[in-house]
């Protein structure tokens, strides 16, 4: 059986050998570039399933029409579609939800679910928490579509849907209701690779906190300093 997995983020390629090595029978391809990502490639592998753990690209609809595409998505949809999923439960206070496992469709997150995984992040750096939800995804969520005869079904609920967030929002200033719990809360959910990190500015001086670590109501963070 043939399986492609689309990501481009090094954690997804580190567990993906580790699944190579729990089912040896299967072929795994990997697609990293969105230009791959075409009719003409994937009828070359043919594959059974095409698995989107992090994909921020556009996938054409042509290929999710022809072959079983699923994309996993942190919530527990239909609350928390669209962008930005991470940062906007954390923001609103909310430290539980779901990897939710859907069918790829022309609705943004709006597809049939597989199944879903509990994960809570109430503590840790974004970057910790998506690898976290990374490994869960293919030592737990992968597994089961590949080896149970899962039916996908309608989601259910009130739709909430999630705005993707815009790097001037990673000002501190931006804070509601500001306390020390939300101020270590705001750093650690901009604290992945490649995402704008918090931070503050004064004059032409500008201010990055990163590492932040929350201790008997202290908080204490690294912090990178630059002149604008």
């Amino acid at each position: 059986m043939n399986i492609i997995i689309a990501t481009y983020k090094e954690y997804d390629i580190k567990n993906l050998n580790n699944l190579k090595i729990i089912f040896p029978d299967f072929n795994f391809y990997i697609i990293k570039e969105k230009d791959k990502l075409n009719l003409a490639y994937i009828k070359n592998i043919n594959p059974k399933y095409i698995f989107f753990p992090h994909w921020s690209y556009y996938i054409p609809k042509e290929i999710y029409e022809n072959y079983e595409c699923i994309v996993f998505h942190l919530g527990d949809l239909p609350f928390g579609r669209g962008g930005s999923p991470l940062q906007n439960l954390i923001i609103r206070g909310i430290y539980k939800s779901k990897i939710s496992a859907l069918k790829v469709c022309e609705v943004l997150d709006g597809g049939d679910i597989y199944l879903k995984h509990d994960i809570s992040f109430k503590y840790f750096s974004a970057q910790k928490i998506y690898e976290k939800i990374s490994k869960i995804i293919f030592s737990k969520l992968i597994p089961q579509i590949l080896t149970l005869d899962i039916k996908p079904y309608k989601q259910k609920g009130k739709v909430v849907v999630f705005k993707r967030r815009k790097p001037n929002q990673s000002n501190v200033k931006t804070i509601n209701n500001i306390n020390i719990r939300k101020i270590y809360d705001f750093i650690r959910m901009l604290d992945a690779k490649d995402y704008p990190k918090a931070f503050l500015e004064y004059k032409n001086i500008k201010i990055y906190f990163k590492n932040a670590k929350l201790k008997n109501n202290i908080i204490q963070a690294k912090v990178e300093i630059y002149e604008k």
